[in-house]
This record gives C-alpha cells, structure tokens and sequence, in this order.
C-alpha cells in the first residue's frame, strides 16, 4: 500500500512514495538517491537534519515532529522562482519540452548532451540549494542563473544543456573592499562546504551524486547541477516551476 507524504511515520524499511519525497526534501543534508526505499543513506539524511537544523539528538526516524520541522525549513528558506525564469523572451520560463531523448550531434548519448528541455527546475537540486543557505548563513546567496533554454542558448552561443532545469548558479556579490581573488577563495570554501553537507562532488565523475563545477570552470560563482542522476531520477514529475509545487504543502495527519 502506497502512502502520501504525511500519514505515517518513516523509518527503516519504509517504502513508497512517501520516502522519495522525504529524501527529496532532505537533499541537501548528506542526500541519496530519491529511490523510496528507507535505507541507511534516507536514515543519515533525517539525523543530520535533526542534529542541524532541529538541533535535537538524532533518532534516524521522520516523527511527526521532524516533518513538521521540514515544513518550516521551506518556510524560512524561499526559493525565487522569479530569479529561475528563462531570460529568452521566448519560452514562458522554463523551456517548451522540446528535444526529449535528443542529444548533441556527434556527442555521447549521456545526460550532460541530452538536449531535452525539462519542465521545471529540479525539486531535489531547489531542495539542495535550500540547505546551502542553511549552512552558510554569512553569505548572501543571488541566484544568477536558473533555468536557460535553447533558445537562450542559442542567443549566447551555448551548447551546455545543463540549464535544461538541471542546474543553477549562485553569486556571492562581494563585499566591499573583497577582491576577485578573495570571491574565487569564498566560492571554493563554499564547494567545500557542500561536498561536507551535501554529499556533493566537485565534478562529474560518480553517478547519482550531485555536483559542483570545479573552480577552473567557475571560479567565481557556484553552479549546482543534478545532471549525473540516471533517468529514473529525472523524471518529468520531478521538475516544478513554482514554489507551490517545490514546497508541496501537505498536511501532517499522524
């Protein structure tokens, strides 16, 4: 039996939709795959959760209390969807679902060619980039690039799909007096930081792990992707264009 998110307490060896969309909520705090299967990863994704954000000993078990918590985590960190629309002129945002199972010609017929324009922006990547700003509060985060279609692309003489709703940048404007060299040092502290708390990669080696361009690509920004995920992981359902389906308010009724 299938139940929806908030009728029942998730632990160990719980399965179902509702598991998926806890890990998908619990992205950034270490992460797993978002497969509905509580195992050991979901598990340390709820105690890091309640060790950090709720800053109670961690039981391992998604409580009543805990998802409640999850609720106010959304809360206290928006995301602008406004910053995530598609610049084209074009495209009402975020892209036309054109070019599905497409890729690149002469290129690899691999996620990071696939010329598909995604409905949306990831939930688990917006989820994700929710704890960034969780964990490094003394930043302030500007979201510099969200979703790019190929139109877009097109316009500026891009090829990378990544931006398909795979993918956002993050800006750290500098403060006053900071130079170039000290925004490439920020960035890479924060790259860090989230290959701590996120159980990120920096680059785009191992599958199913989310992943943060190297600092010769990026030096100063943070861009975010979720491109190394097998299909099954990216499904159309997995994509929102605004925070209403991000957040997707559920009552709690255990």
């Amino acid at each position: 039996m299938d139940f929806p998110y908030g009728a029942r307490e998730l632990k160990r060896r719980c399965k179902g939709p509702d598991v998926e969309e806890l890990q998908i909520r619990l992205a950034g705090f270490r992460g797993t795959v978002p497969d509905g299967d509580f195992g050991p990863g979901t598990e340390r994704q709820v105690m890091t959760f309640q060790k950090d954000f709720m800053e109670i000993a961690p039981t391992g078990v998604a409580d009543r209390a805990t998802l409640r918590a999850i609720d106010a985590f959304a809360r206290r960190f928006p995301i602008d969807f406004k910053a995530l629309k598609c610049r084209c002129g074009e495209c009402k945002g975020f892209g036309k679902r054109r070019f599905k199972a497409s890729y690149a010609a002469g290129k690899p017929k691999v996620e990071a060619f696939h010329l598909y324009e995604y409905p949306g922006v990831h939930r688990m990547l917006l989820w994700a980039v929710r704890a960034a700003f969780f964990y490094l509060p003394r930043h302030k985060f500007v979201i510099s690039s969200g979703y790019r279609c190929s139109v877009d692309n097109k316009q500026h003489g891009r090829a990378s799909t990544n931006h398909h709703g795979k993918a956002i940048d993050l800006d750290i404007p500098l403060r006053p007096g900071e130079s170039k060299r000290e925004d490439m040092l920020k960035c890479d502290a924060i790259r860090g930081r989230l290959v701590e708390t996120a159980h990120a990669q920096i680059g785009w080696d191992a599958a199913n792990r989310k992943a943060l361009e190297p600092s010769h690509i990026a030096p100063t920004w943070v861009h975010y992707d979720v491109r190394c995920y097998e299909p099954e992981y990216l499904q159309d359902r997995m994509f929102c264009t605004t925070l209403k389906q991000l957040d997707d308010r559920r009552p709690i009724r255990f």
